[in-house]
C-alpha cells in the first residue's frame, strides 16, 4: 500500500468535503439575510408612511376550512325559553321578546355569559363581539373552539342580537345558530406581515393609519345559505373603525365594513 498516495488522496477528500459545507453554509446564510431584507423592507414601507401596528400574532401557523348546518328550530328547543314569546316562524331564524324586560351590565363579563346561559338557546356557546349603546343593539358571535365566527353583518349563522330599550334593559333578540362543524384538510396560513404588506400594496391602509387590532376567526363564504362553509381569516381593524376581513388561506379580501 503506497501510503503516501493514500494520504493525498485523504486530504483531497477533506478538502472538497469543506468546500461543499462552507458552500452550503454560505446558501443558508444568505438565504436569512435574504427574508431579513424582505421582512425589513415591509416595515420600511410602512414606516415611510407612518404606518404602525400592534404586535401580530406569531400563532396559529395551520387551519382548515370548516362547514356546518344552520341550526332549524323547533318547539322542543325553546320550550325551556321563560319569560320569552318565541317565533321560529323564519327557518333557521329564533326572534325572541321577553314578557319582562331584563337588566344586563355590558360591562360585567361573568353576568353576561349568565345571562346568555339562562336565557338563550346554546348562548354559552356565544362572545360579545360589540355594542352600539346608541343604537341599543349589542352583538354576539358564535365560537369553534378558541374562534370566533366572523360575519355577523352579512350572514344569518352563528350570530345573536340584542335590542335594548332606554333604560338598557334586553327587550328582544335574533339568533341563529351552527350547532356541529366539521373541519376538512389542514392547510398552511397566509401570516398576518403578509396580510398587512398585501392591504398595503393595494392601497387599503392610508398614510398615518393604525393597525389596531389583528385576530384569526372564521368568515362564512355564502351568505344565507342553510350550508355555511367557513374560512380561516385574519381580522383587522383599522384606526379602530374600519374592519378587513382576508382569507388566511388564499389571501382575498372577504368583506369590509366601516
Amino acid at each position: 500500500m503506497d501510503w503516501s498516495k493514500t494520504k493525498t488522496l485523504f486530504i483531497i477528500t477533506f478538502l472538497v468535503l469543506n468546500i461543499f459545507l462552507g458552500y452550503q453554509l454560505a446558501q443558508k446564510r444568505d438565504g436569512s439575510q435574504l427574508d431579513l431584507l424582505k421582512e425589513a423592507s415591509i416595515d420600511e414601507k410602512l414606516a415611510d408612511e407612518e404606518i404602525t401596528y400592534e404586535t401580530l400574532p406569531k400563532e396559529p401557523k395551520e387551519l382548515s376550512y370548516i362547514s356546518g348546518k344552520v341550526k332549524i328550530f323547533t318547539e322542543d328547543d325553546v320550550k325551556s325559553l321563560k319569560n320569552q314569546d318565541v317565533n321560529i316562524g323564519t327557518v333557521g331564524v329564533l326572534k325572541s321578546e321577553f314578557q319582562e324586560p331584563v337588566k344586563l351590565s355590558l360591562t360585567d363579563q361573568v353576568k353576561i355569559q349568565q345571562f346568555l346561559k339562562e336565557h338563550i338557546f346554546e348562548g354559552d356557546k356565544y362572545t360579545m363581539w360589540s355594542v352600539d349603546e346608541e343604537a341599543g343593539v349589542v352583538v354576539f358571535v358564535q365560537k369553534y373552539g378558541d374562534y370566533k365566527v366572523f360575519g355577523q353583518s352579512v350572514n344569518i349563522s352563528g350570530v345573536i342580537y340584542l335590542y335594548l330599550n332606554e333604560d338598557k334593559e334586553v327587550i328582544s333578540y335574533e339568533q341563529t345558530f351552527i350547532p356541529e362543524f366539521e373541519e376538512h384538510e389542514m392547510e398552511t396560513l397566509i401570516t398576518p406581515i403578509e396580510t398587512l404588506e398585501s392591504l398595503f400594496n393595494n392601497n387599503h391602509l392610508k398614510s398615518g393609519s393604525h393597525v389596531s387590532k389583528v385576530e384569526i376567526g372564521y368568515y362564512p363564504l355564502v351568505p344565507y345559505s342553510e350550508s355555511q362553509l367557513l374560512a380561516p381569516t385574519w381580522h383587522f381593524v383599522i384606526d379602530d373603525k374600519t374592519s378587513f376581513y382576508v382569507n388566511a388561506i388564499e389571501g382575498q379580501i372577504i368583506y369590509k365594513s366601516e
